[in-house]
C-alpha cells in the first residue's frame, strides 16, 4: 500500500479534521513506524459513538499500517466521578468489559484486536517519576487560560468555582500524548481544543520528547465526527447543537450496542429528523456510518409505501441519498425504516454476542455495576 492509499484510508469518513494532512503525509513518506492511541473514559455502556465511530477509525489506521493503542482512561474515570468513583470498579470494568467488548468490535469491523495495545493510564504513572515531571513541566508552560479552554472537551461551561480535579484533566491528557509517544492522537472532535495543546507544547516540554527518524516532532492530531443525540430537537443554538452527542447517562439520546433489535428500530423512529435537513440529523448519520462507509456490493433501498406515490428507490452513494434528501424526495419515516433495517443487520453479530453468547455474562455484571454505581 503506497504513502497515498494509507493517507486515503486515514482521511475517509468518519475522520473530520487532521492537523496537519501535510504533516501526516510527511510522517508516512518518512518509512518510520507511527504510533497512534486513542482514550476512554470507564462511564458505562459503549454505544455505538464509541464502539463503532471511533474504533472504525481505529481500524482504518490499522490497516494504514500504524500501531494502534487504546488507553483505558482509569484515572481520569475516577477524576470524573464515573462508575460511582470506586476506582477499583472502574478497573474492573476496563479490564473485562470494555477491552472485551472493543476486541469483538474490532473484529467485526474488519481489524486485528490482537495486534491493538491496551493500557491502563494508571500503568504510565506508576513508579515514573519522569511521568510526574511531565504534568508539572506541562503546568510550568501553560497557563490557567489554556486550561480553562481545553475544559470544553469535557461539556461542561466554566465558572468561578471548579473543581480543582477539572484543572489537572487536561495536563493529564496531554501528557498521555507523550508518555505513549503518539505519532497520532485521536479522539473526537470535541477533543480538538486539547490535542490543539498538546501541539502546542511539544516542542517545548522537557520530558517525552515525541521523536519521528531522530528528530523532535509535533502530534498529528485526529478527530472524527460525532453522531448527534437521537433526541435533539432543532431549537438548539449551534453551540447546543455541537455539545449534544450521543451520551451513556441519557439512554435516549443513544444506540447502544448491546441494544436489541426492536429496541434499535424504536430509537431510529422516534429520532430528530426533519424534512430536507440534511446536517445535524441523526438519521443521515447514521445511514452515513452504516450504509455507506464500506463500498457497496448491493444498493442501500428505501421502500416507499404506495399509497404515497411509493417505489423502489436505489442508492449507491452518501452522496446520492443526500440529494434526494435535500430535494425531498425521501420521506423521514421511510428513511428512518430503511437506515433501521440497515443499523440492525450490522450490528447483528454484536447483538448476538450480547444476547446468548460470549458477551452475555459481561453484559450481566456490567448491568449489576451500573445499578450499583448509579
Amino acid at each position: 500500500m503506497d504513502v497515498e492509499e494509507r493517507l486515503s484510508l486515514i482521511m475517509r469518513y468518519p475522520t473530520e479534521e487532521v492537523l496537519t494532512v501535510d504533516e501526516l503525509r510527511q510522517y508516512l513518506e518518512s518509512g518510520a513506524k507511527l504510533r497512534h492511541y486513542i482514550g476512554f473514559e470507564i462511564s458505562g455502556y459503549i454505544h455505538i459513538g464509541t464502539g463503532i465511530v471511533s474504533l472504525s477509525k481505529v481500524v482504518d489506521l490499522q490497516r494504514a499500517g500504524v500501531e494502534v493503542s487504546i488507553l483505558l482512561a482509569d484515572i481520569h474515570s475516577w477524576l470524573n466521578n464515573k462508575l460511582g468513583g470506586d476506582l477499583d470498579t472502574i478497573r474492573k470494568v476496563a479490564n473485562t468489559y470494555y477491552v472485551e467488548t472493543f476486541k469483538k468490535v474490532i473484529e467485526l469491523l474488519g481489524g486485528d484486536p490482537g495486534s491493538v495495545r491496551f493500557l491502563m493510564a494508571s500503568d504510565l504513572y506508576h513508579n515514573n517519576d519522569e511521568y510526574w515531571y511531565l504534568i508539572l513541566d506541562l503546568a510550568r508552560i501553560t497557563n490557567l487560560s489554556d486550561i480553562r479552554h481545553s475544559l470544553t472537551i469535557l461539556g461542561r461551561k466554566m465558572g468561578e468555582s471548579v473543581p480543582m480535579s477539572w484543572l489537572v484533566y487536561p495536563l493529564l491528557q496531554v501528557a498521555d500524548v507523550f508518555v505513549i509517544g503518539s505519532h497520532i492522537a485521536h479522539g473526537g472532535i470535541d477533543q480538538r481544543k486539547a490535542y490543539v495543546l498538546a501541539r502546542e507544547v511539544a516542542l517545548k516540554t522537557k520530558f517525552y520528547p515525541l521523536m519521528l527518524n531522530g528528530e523532535r516532532v509535533k502530534p498529528i492530531a485526529l478527530f472524527h465526527s460525532l453522531i448527534p443525540a437521537l433526541n435533539i430537537t432543532g431549537r438548539e443554538s449551534k453551540e447546543e447543537l455541537s455539545e449534544m452527542k450521543m451520551s451513556k447517562s441519557l439512554p435516549d439520546t443513544a444506540i447502544f450496542l448491546h441494544d436489541a433489535a426492536e429496541e434499535i428500530r424504536q430509537k431510529i423512529l422516534k429520532a430528530y429528523c426533519p424534512p430536507r435537513e440534511v446536517t445535524m440529523n441523526p438519521v443521515m448519520e447514521l445511514a452515513h456510518l452504516f450504509a455507506f462507509r464500506e463500498r457497496r456490493s448491493k444498493p442501500f433501498v428505501i421502500e416507499r409505501p404506495q399509497q404515497y406515490g411509493g417505489g423502489r428507490m436505489e442508492f449507491w452513494t452518501f452522496e446520492e441519498l443526500t440529494k434526494a434528501y435535500s430535494e425531498g424526495k425521501v420521506h423521514p419515516l421511510d428513511l428512518k425504516n430503511a437506515v433501521a433495517e440497515e443499523v440492525i443487520n450490522y450490528l447483528d453479530p454484536i447483538i448476538k454476542w450480547f444476547h446468548g453468547g460470549p458477551g452475555t455474562r459481561l453484559l450481566e455484571d456490567m448491568s449489576n455495576i451500573m445499578r450499583i454505581t448509579r
